[in-house]
């Protein structure tokens, strides 16, 4: 394939199968690694202005009090910024398809996800309004919308459902419950299994645990009369399921990916052929790139938030300066109440946590303003990198859907419930 399509080809020719769309996203992927695979924390400076000289400038001249809104929704990303990568492009002679930057992570028109996301807020009940307010007492909010969006997407019948990676079981108790189907929930803590029993004895439900680990084998677990499902299954965890799945011949699958990063491995595993012949080698900081979208939060919110990371960078370089080493010396998580003290408090509190001993007469004011620089640099940085966050995880879930279709399985693609609701709305439903 050519590492470069041109717009028209791609407009004329769209590729139809999972495997062409994943093949055309590994191309531009593979292409474009320079500008979202840069570690902000480690650069001193753009690390691509050179070769993407009128992106440099157009980040630079975009308002900071924009930067979050603009990262919040990916069409306004696309309008920020594919106009200036595009015109970087065509000084090269160089025509990248960039239709696939206005699709969601699942392929779809991201402009249309986003209108249909505004119409689509709206609370599934699976329940009537007698029971729900009881059934779900415990049960976040959103937690709750996503289950019951979840649930009305399962094939209504009366296969057995093994839940995956259960906790509590509040996903299998919904689904005993609204679709009065057996359910196997397994999950490796004995507290949570036990919680789970105790809501499942008090409405009467046909839902039973297994405490087990889900790493530790368990392929024992699947049946090729079953439906498999797993919401938010972290990993190498929902991974782990697929491959019991196929090993089994279960004849349905329903799965919502999350969390691509936790895997035990230092590189990402493929799954599917396509993904394997890749030039692609993602690490973990690599898989959290999908996970990296900001939410608006209050003004005091992003304050804190804002400073935070003014005051890591500033202590990153101060580290750097007294250890005589120029690498990242990464930090603990901080209590909020931290930040409402000095700049140099911050970086005591730092230099002990890491046992650095730090000089007498350091120009902590110097540090502190050196930090929000880097600040205003790390996050244009990762406003560009931020641009193929939907196009990486649409390349993991394509690598997930051909691995399925390699092993027999029809698989169809789609959103269970609004972005509002959760980013990690994808669905992947397999069957036989």
């Amino acid at each position: 394939m050519s590492p470069f399509l041109t717009q028209d080809s791609v407009d004329c020719a769209l590729p139809q199968s999972a495997e062409q769309k994943l093949q055309q996203l590994d191309g531009l992927l593979t292409q474009s690694q320079q500008l979202w695979r840069s570690r902000s924390f480690d650069c001193q400076a753009l690390p691509w202005q050179c070769d993407f000289p009128k992106l440099a400038q157009t980040v630079w001249q975009l308002d900071d009090d924009k930067l979050d809104s603009i990262d919040a929704c990916q069409v306004s990303l696309n309008e920020a910024l594919l106009g200036a990568l595009a015109a970087d492009l065509a000084v090269k002679g160089l025509s990248w398809p960039l239709t696939l930057f206005g699709q969601s992570a699942i392929g779809k028109d991201a402009a249309l996800s986003l209108k249909a996301d505004a119409v689509s807020d709206k609370h599934t009940q699976l329940l009537d309004d007698t029971d729900e307010p009881h059934f779900s007492a415990h049960i976040k909010g959103r937690k709750w919308q996503q289950i019951n969006a979840f649930v009305a997407q399962l094939p209504q019948d009366n296969t057995p459902v093994l839940e995956w990676c259960a906790g509590k079981g509040h996903l299998g108790r919904l689904i005993a419950k609204a679709q009065h189907r057996e359910v196997v929930s397994l999950e490796w803590q004995q507290s949570l299994c036990s919680a789970g029993e105790q809501f499942a004895k008090q409405w009467q439900l046909p839902q039973r645990f297994i405490c087990a680990d889900a790493f530790a084998g368990q392929s024992e677990q699947l049946h090729r009369d079953q439906l498999a499902v797993a919401l938010h299954a972290c990993g190498d965890l929902h991974v782990q399921l697929l491959k019991h799945v196929t090993d089994a011949g279960t004849k349905q699958l329903v799965v919502s990916p999350c969390c691509y990063h936790l895997i035990r491995d230092k590189q990402y595993q493929a799954l599917s052929k396509v993904a394997q012949a890749s030039e692609l080698k993602l690490s973990r900081a690599d898989l959290q790139l999908p996970l990296q979208q900001s939410v608006i939060a209050n003004d005091k919110h992003n304050q804190y938030r804002l400073q935070e990371m003014a005051w890591r960078l500033g202590f990153d370089a101060l580290q750097r300066k007294v250890r005589d080493r120029d690498e990242y010396l990464p930090v603990p998580s901080i209590k909020q109440s931290q930040l409402n003290g000095d700049f140099s408090d911050f970086c005591h509190w730092a230099a002990e946590a890491k046992a650095l001993s730090l000089p007498a007469n350091i120009d902590f004011e110097h540090y502190r303003q050196f930090g929000e620089q880097r600040q205003r640099l790390t996050r244009r940085i990762d406003l560009v990198a931020h641009l193929f966050r939907a196009m990486l995880e649409q390349w993991l879930l394509l690598d997930r859907v051909c691995f399925l279709e390699e092993q027999g399985y029809q698989v169809n693609l789609s959103e269970f419930c609004s972005n509002s609701v959760t980013p990690r709305n994808a669905l992947i439903h397999a069957f036989k």
